[in-house]
C-alpha cells in the first residue's frame, strides 16, 4: 500500500512552511486522516499558529481561526439564536466552529466556560443552542494552540476537554541549521520572493476517504492487547515498577486506548504501510498519553514527569 499522492503533495506543502520539525508535520496529517483533535503547545514564537494555518491552506475547506481572550462568550464560539423581526421569530445565526477546518488560537488564555463550549463539538460532532442540535460538518477538526501554563495570563483546560484531543504536542526550539533556515526564508519574503504554494490542494472526499481507509488498516490481535496493556499500565504503574506504586492519580481512560490505536494507524498509512506495527504505537504513545495522566503527589515528590513515566512504562511493557 502506498499513501495517496494528495497526501505526499500535501506533506511537501507543509515542509515547504515549516522548517525541521518533522514529527510535527506528522502529526498535523495524522490529526487531518483521522479527524483527531491536535493541542499544540510551545512557547510564543514557535510557529504553532502558521504549522495549522499551512494545513488549512492545503485543503479545499472552510477555516476559520479563533482568538481566544478572557472575554471571549460560549455563543461567540457555536453561534446563537437572534431574534428575527420581520417573521417573529428567533433564527439560529451559526458560530465560527461551524468550519472544516477551526484554529483555536491561544485556547488557554480563554476562562474555562469558553473551553468547556467546545466539549460537545469536539466530541460529538454538534452543538446544542437553544433545546436544537446543530451538526457540524463531516470533516472538522479542531487544531488548538497553547502556551505553556508559567506563561502570565492563561487558565489550564479541564481534564474533561484534554481527553477529547486526540494528540498532545509540544515543540522545542529549533537548532540552529533550522533557525538559521528560518532566517533565509523570512528574508527571501521581505526580497519579494513569492511565498510557498500548493500545488494541487485536498478536496474534503478525499480526506474523508482516506479517512475511511486509515479506519480500516490491518491491526493484529497481539498489538490490541497490546495497546490495552500499555493503558492499563498508567493506571497502576506499581505493577510494573514498584517503586512507581502510588504514583498516578488519574491514569488513561478507554478513550485513550481508542487514540493511541487511531493515532498508530495513522502514522502507519502516512509510512505506506496497510498495517500496524509496535513502533507505530511506541512512537505516538507519547502524545497520546501526556494529556491524559494526572501524576500523584509521590510523583510530583520524586520530580518525575509524565513523558517519563511514559518512557518508562513503554520500556516495562513487553512488546510483542
Amino acid at each position: 500500500m502506498k499513501t495517496q499522492p494528495e497526501f505526499v503533495g500535501l506533506r511537501a506543502h507543509l515542509e515547504q512552511v515549516i522548517v525541521g520539525q518533522h514529527a510535527l508535520v506528522d502529526r498535523l496529517m495524522i490529526g487531518l486522516l483521522t479527524g483527531g483533535h491536535l493541542l499544540l503547545e510551545g512557547v510564543p514564537g514557535l510557529a504553532k499558529t502558521t504549522a495549522v494555518k499551512a494545513v488549512a491552506g492545503g485543503v479545499h475547506a472552510r477555516f476559520q481561526r479563533i482568538q481566544f481572550t478572557p472575554d471571549l462568550m460560549p455563543g461567540d464560539l457555536t453561534g446563537t439564536d437572534i431574534y428575527d423581526p420581520n417573521d417573529g421569530r428567533f433564527r439560529f445565526v451559526p458560530g465560527p466552529v461551524f468550519h472544516e477546518i477551526v484554529l483555536a488560537d491561544e485556547i488557554n488564555r480563554a476562562p474555562p466556560k469558553v473551553q468547556s463550549a467546545l466539549l460537545e463539538a469536539m466530541q460529538e460532532h454538534q452543538v446544542t443552542v437553544g433545546g436544537v442540535t446543530h451538526d457540524l460538518p463531516a470533516l472538522f477538526v479542531v487544531m488548538a494552540t497553547q502556551n505553556p501554563l508559567e506563561q502570565a495570563g492563561t487558565y489550564p483546560l479541564p481534564e474533561a476537554q484534554l481527553d477529547r484531543f486526540l494528540l498532545h504536542v509540544r515543540l522545542d526550539y529549533p537548532n540552529a541549521d533550522d533557525e538559521l533556515e528560518i532566517l533565509r526564508r523570512d528574508r527571501s519574503l521581505h526580497y519579494g520572493a513569492d511565498s510557498p504554494g500548493v500545488d494541487s490542494r485536498l478536496h474534503p472526499e478525499t480526506v474523508l476517504r482516506a479517512r475511511r481507509e486509515v479506519a480500516e488498516l490491518h491491526v493484529e490481535d497481539v498489538l490490541e492487547r497490546y495497546i490495552v496493556s500499555l493503558i492499563s499500565a498508567t493506571r497502576s504503574p506499581g505493577d510494573w515498577r514498584s517503586d512507581w506504586a502510588g504514583y498516578v492519580q488519574v491514569g488513561a481512560s478507554p478513550r485513550a486506548s481508542l487514540a493511541l490505536l487511531r493515532a498508530a494507524s495513522g502514522l502507519a498509512y502516512l509510512r505506506g504501510r496497510d498495517f500496524v506495527i509496535p513502533e507505530d504505537v511506541i512512537e505516538m504513545a507519547p502524545d497520546v498519553l501526556r494529556h491524559r495522566i494526572i501524576l500523584g503527589f509521590e510523583a510530583r515528590a520524586a520530580q518525575l514527569s509524565v513523558d517519563e513515566l511514559v518512557a518508562g512504562l513503554l520500556q516495562q511493557v513487553p512488546i510483542p
